[in-house]
């Protein structure tokens, strides 16, 4: 990264153009591109963004930005090619480790899929018993016949 960054600092020293003057044509921030000459590739948080930053910078520098940006390629595969596996699992248990724990941590206040849940299930509840005393009461009523209860019995017994 130090080999690309002297390239363009180099190239825009050639050109005569200053580093204010490449960020306000560029519209990137004077510290970026100081650290992107100084090959502080760990000021930036997305690697996609920096590589679109370098791209954009070279091709203002009428360098051939493709190149730049495989060789910017070839330094990732190298530097995270180095890292050894070991920490890499470690790295990914500590990141699973973390999501558990958040998920663990649960505020009433924050956590309105218990409460929704709760509520529909209420709901729910409230209208099976209604529906159960409205089929309560229309048995009853087809029952009774002109105010009087009716059974099988007395009406067989009557014929």
């Amino acid at each position: 990264m130090n080999e690309i960054g002297e390239l363009l600092r180099t190239t825009r020293e050639e050109s005569g153009v200053s580093l204010e003057e490449a960020s306000g044509d560029l519209e990137i921030k004077t510290l970026i591109l100081e650290n992107i000459e100084d090959g502080n590739i760990g000021c930036f948080k997305d690697i996609f963004v920096l590589k679109d930053y370098i791209y954009d910078y070279a091709k203002y520098l009428g360098l051939e930005p493709e190149k730049i940006i495989d060789e910017f390629n070839e330094y990732l595969f190298e530097y995270t090619s180095k890292i050894p596996l070991e920490d890499i699992e470690k790295a990914m248990k500590e990141q699973k480790k973390e999501e558990i724990q958040t998920e663990k941590i649960v505020s009433p206040y924050t956590n309105s899929t218990k409460k929704s849940a709760n509520k529909l299930v209420l709901i729910l509840l409230i209208a099976l018993a209604v529906l159960v005393v409205l089929v309560v009461l229309w048995s009853i009523k087809q029952i009774t016949v002109n105010n009087m209860t009716t059974n099988m019995i007395s009406y067989v017994n009557s014929r």
